[in-house]
């Protein structure tokens, strides 16, 4: 099953972190839709990534994954579906080739006046760039205003990730 990553699991230690057997297909975008960092998380109380629904100029670029369909229940777990997200299938633009339905989570537990941890920001950013995402978009996400993690020790944890 296709799967369109938009937030931290476009990085792909991220993603295998959870699903190690996702295999990375490129870069895609979804149109009509825009990032945000808006979905309330029940986990730590900070903004996550979210594809809002914009303007039919606007682009939410990500990356398209093919997960075992097995794999959507862990998906859905980290995803909390249900409680901070839904998932459905649209129909995203890949770099290469026509367009193909994948499964995407949408926000559903929306607070617009939360912000990121600065770690959080920092997987979809390592995501972004190590995807070779446009500059501009690159440089929308370096942008975003974080808040202070309240747990020091978190940031260290999540980001360890990548020493490897």
């Amino acid at each position: 099953m296709l799967y369109f990553a938009y937030g931290s699991n476009m990085a792909t230690a991220r993603l295998r972190q959870r699903i190690p057997s996702a295999h990375r297909i490129g870069v895609a975008r979804l149109d009509g839709y825009r990032l945000a960092f808006q979905v309330a998380s029940t986990k730590d109380g900070s903004g996550k990534c979210d594809a809002c629904p914009a303007t039919a100029s606007d682009q939410l670029f990500g990356v398209l994954f093919r997960i075992d369909p097995a794999a959507k229940t862990i998906l859905d777990h980290y995803e909390g579906v249900g409680i901070e997200y839904r998932d459905t299938w649209l129909t995203v633009e890949p770099e290469q080739g026509n367009q193909v339905k994948a499964l995407i989570y949408l926000g559903i537990n929306i607070d617009r006046n939360l912000r990121p941890y600065p770690w959080y920001r920092e997987h979809v950013l390592r995501g972004a760039i190590e995807n070779q995402l446009p500059e501009d978009y690159i440089a929308s996400i370096r942008a975003v205003p974080t808040m202070d993690d309240p747990d020091p020790e978190r940031a260290t944890r999540e980001l360890s990730i990548y020493l490897n």
